[in-house]
């Protein structure tokens, strides 16, 4: 099983390495031709901005999770600790991010299952909130569809649902740790519905940092819009879930691509390539600014 998982994880990365390529040769002249104006310098960088506020609220949002739990933490402690571990996700394994937190939380007195099951339960939040947003935004689906499996996205996290797999999925993120302490007896008592919204914003400001980037290349109609947030916040869903890229590098931009098809070929692999830029300089950006607040504070 293990030679299968890692095996596995290389054939998932080199298909989709392979399918990036083939793509990238095909219309290589497209992404040649491209050429970014004034303005669209200051498309990319509102991107940025906006994709660093995704990662301020995200960071936030980890904290009412933790409130949810009966952890009485504070929205600056909780987003500078996202946003200090949040870079590790690049890390193979793609669970350092989630060990960093718990490290964190327990050095700062927190219940080691609280903080446990809070990373487990953040990524299933998102999940579920990207693929809700996918869903409304998709004009492609029958609408009946559409709606039976929005219903069935929000009933599985219910508690009763989703307590069990919580249990499970808290063992695999702390499986790095021999000190991390034991199984979190905590679960959820109420339906996360303020989480819930919270990673749904999440989500929306992603999508509109990846706009932003989207028109630095080319202008976007109003029409387009619910088509690009909806194939973003699926394309991002699965770089988030498929195993064995971490940070969801090529998968995110692979989906993209199969799913914006109706738009040029060229602008959109332009589009991605620059926005997972942005996203890791937003993300370093974040991480430098934490780390360099909490040396400030601990100097006086």
């Amino acid at each position: 099983m293990p030679y299968a998982k890692i095996y596995g994880r290389w054939v998932i990365l080199g298909s989709i390495l392979f399918f990036l390529v083939t793509t990238l040769k095909r219309h290589w002249e497209e992404v040649a031709a491209i050429r970014i104006t004034a303005v669209g310098y200051g498309y990319l960088t509102s991107g940025l901005g906006m994709t660093l506020l995704a990662h301020i609220w995200s960071g936030w949002v980890w904290g009412w999770i933790l409130r949810e739990l009966n952890q009485p933490v504070s929205g600056g402690w909780s987003i500078a600790i996202y946003l200090k571990t949040n870079i590790a996700k690049y890390l193979p394994g793609n669970i350092w991010q989630f060990y960093g937190r718990v490290m964190a939380a327990q050095k700062a007195g927190l219940s080691i299952g609280a903080a446990t099951l809070s990373v487990v339960l953040e990524p299933v939040l998102m999940a579920a909130a990207a693929l809700a947003i996918a869903l409304i935004g998709a004009q492609r689906n029958n609408g009946l569809v559409q709606g039976l499996t929005l219903i069935a996205v929000l009933a599985s996290i219910h508690p009763r649902c989703l307590n069990p797999l919580l249990r499970i999925a808290s063992r695999l993120k702390t499986k790095p740790s021999d000190k991390s302490g034991s199984e979190p007896a905590l679960q959820l008592r109420r339906y996360p519905l303020l989480p819930l919204l919270g990673e749904a914003v999440f989500v929306l400001l992603r999508a509109a940092g990846f706009l932003l980037t989207l028109s630095a290349l080319s202008p976007i109609a109003p029409d387009q819009v619910s088509t690009l947030i909806s194939g973003f916040s699926f394309a991002w869903l699965l770089g988030l879930v498929v195993p064995g890229a971490p940070g969801g590098i090529g998968v995110f931009e692979a989906t993209a691509i199969a799913l914006l098809h109706q738009f040029p070929t060229g602008i959109i692999l332009g589009s991605v390539a620059l926005y997972r830029l942005v996203s890791i300089m937003a993300e370093a950006i974040g991480a430098a600014a934490a780390w360099g607040v909490g040396r400030l504070n601990s100097a006086r």
